[in-house]
């Protein structure tokens, strides 16, 4: 019987997800023509829509859904998340984003940033109609987004631990609009507040086993939508590259010098990139992986049981099977 009711709930999720996708577009279409070209470059390539499908099964958690706040609820986060990847681009000077060009490299940089602004301001008009307290959640969470940003963008301090501040980076940058995903769909659901508890520590730490993920992927595999090693070439501090600085091997640590060395050579990144998936820091890092997503999975059991507790269930199971 579960199997019969999960079958249905999956294909209600993926109707709700169909027309947040066919809303998408209507949100990012503008006045001028070369904004709406510039503004769905992103979105037309697809992706995850990993932050969506929370919203939508976290909403069933509760015992009322309205389709159109669950799917201006999904919009907002989205939006959001769409917004952020045109500015990180930016910041990254990225050429690839979901295996087309990034609109930096289409657009120039000025324009990418505008148009990132301009899908920050379309959120914004979304989560208004939802009311205050959502706003409120919003606002919080783009301050985290940004203060995330920044630290990614200063750097480590002398005093402080790399692997922590790393840490600190995701949290705002990854797992605090993951967390408010699954907030957002509670509140929408009209969950009661332990069961909005319960999700946004859920949230949270399915969004750092989400990136850490990510993360992981740049490195082992070679079928993502960006060039593999990309964060290793463009210098950005990830799991695997801090933990083999802070690795006593004689091997990791050459691999080390090559990465300080820039990898402007094919040949370097092709030999960090075999000597890294063969080091025992990965082994590492997917132990991490795996205790994020055995975290969050505890957290919910304060949800009723269902179909939609199972959906968010099997999301712990794909962050670690992804990495297979």
């Amino acid at each position: 019987m579960a199997m019969v009711v999960d079958d249905e709930f999956a294909a209600i999720v993926a109707g709700h997800l169909e027309t947040i996708e066919e809303r998408l577009y209507t949100a990012a279409v503008a006045e001028n023509p070369f904004v709406t070209q510039a503004a769905t470059h992103v979105v037309a390539a697809g992706g995850k829509r990993f932050r969506p499908a929370l919203v939508v099964a976290a909403a069933y958690c509760g015992d009322r859904v309205d389709a159109e706040q669950l799917v201006r609820a999904a919009l907002v986060v989205e939006l959001t998340h769409v917004a952020s990847l045109y500015h990180d681009d930016v910041m990254d000077e990225a050429d690839m984003r979901r295996g087309v060009s990034s609109a930096n490299a289409a657009y120039g940089n000025s324009v990418a940033i505008l148009v990132g602004d301009y899908l920050f301001a379309r959120a914004s008009s979304e989560v208004a109609l939802l009311g205050v307290d959502y706003v409120r959640l919003q606002a919080q969470t783009f301050a985290e987004l940004v203060q995330g940003q920044i630290a990614e963008t200063i750097g480590a301090g002398p005093d402080d631990d790399p692997v922590e501040h790393y840490l600190g980076v995701v949290a705002g940058k990854t797992a605090s609009l993951i967390r408010t995903s699954a907030v957002f769909g509670g509140m929408v659901g009209g969950a009661p507040p332990e069961v909005l508890e319960a999700l946004a520590s859920f949230g949270f730490e399915i969004g750092m086993a989400f990136q850490l993920s990510d993360d992981l992927i740049d490195v082992i595999s070679d079928d993502t939508g960006k060039t593999p090693g990309t964060d290793l070439r463009e210098g950005i501090p990830t799991l695997p590259t801090l933990l083999l600085r802070a690795s006593g091997d004689p091997e990791d640590r050459r691999l080390v010098e090559l990465i300080d060395g820039g990898l402007d050579r094919d040949e370097d990144l092709a030999i960090v990139l075999s000597g890294l998936r063969a080091s025992a820091v990965i082994g590492q890092v997917r132990e991490t992986i795996v205790g994020r997503a055995d975290t969050a999975r505890a957290y919910l059991d304060a949800l009723p049981d269902g179909p939609a507790k199972r959906a968010l269930q099997r999301r712990c199971d794909d962050v670690v099977t992804r990495l297979s």
